[in-house]
């Protein structure tokens, strides 16, 4: 039998959270509901997740409050925000929190459910990519704790924190187009607002350094209107 992945679920509107509640289980989820800051620290650390899902205005300690205090104990597990403030400094607060995804009230449960899967989807390649602290491309190979790229002759080239996050983001995701809010959201975390020339350059500056023509590229592909994508038979 597959274990089910489990659900944190904080909503204070009764109604809201019973619908959000059955549609999750629904979907073969286990989830776990709670109407206020408090039973959610509690349970969170009494129980292990695959997401956490924080309506922001709730009794007790807020969702901002509590995503911050989750964040302390574990980087890792996907954290969503659901509220009624929608404005983009409320939504940039949000992912400084550390959520990875902020859908705003009223929403449709279908979407809710689309972005749950993404998320968990994510997480457990993220997982899988956690194991890894290496990556081969070619002939040559990314050490991401080093922020090092190991060539065929055996030479190093020294990569940036920014170069190395953004390789690992792209490679987490491999064969899907990252659009560049995701990048803004992981790589510079809103910090500073990088043009699309920027970013091009980091994907012109991997071409050099994995494509065998740079012209035609096999491995870091830009995607018009969307953002960027890796793709790697390997």
């Amino acid at each position: 039998m597959i274990n089910k992945q489990r659900i944190l679920l904080m909503e204070d509107e009764e109604h809201l959270l019973e619908a959000i509640k059955l549609n999750l289980e629904m979907e073969g989820f286990f989830v776990r509901a709670v109407t206020d800051g408090k039973k959610a620290l509690k349970v969170f650390k009494e129980e292990k997740f695959n997401l956490i899902i924080l309506d922001v205005m709730v009794p007790e300690i807020d969702g901002f409050q509590v995503a911050e205090t989750i964040r302390l104990e574990n980087s890792e597990v996907p954290i969503m925000f659901l509220t009624a403030k929608n404005t983009s400094e409320d939504r940039i607060t949000g992912l400084k929190k550390g959520a990875d995804d902020y859908l705003t009230k009223p929403f449709n449960l279908e979407e809710l459910i689309l972005r749950v899967n993404n998320l968990i989807k994510r997480s457990m390649k993220g997982d899988e990519l956690k194991e890894l602290n290496s990556y081969k491309i070619g002939d040559k190979t990314i050490y991401f704790n080093s922020y090092e790229l190991k060539n065929e002759d055996g030479t190093i080239t020294p990569l940036t924190k920014k170069e190395t996050m953004l390789l690992k983001l792209l490679i987490e995701r491999k064969n899907e187009a990252v659009s560049r809010e995701q990048i803004l959201e992981t790589v510079w975390n809103y910090d500073v607002y990088p043009s699309t020339r920027t970013i091009d350059n980091f994907i012109l500056t991997f071409r050099k350094y994995f494509e065998p023509d740079q012209k035609n590229p096999i491995y870091f592909h830009s995607i018009r209107g969307v953002g960027y994508k890796f793709t790697d038979a390997g």
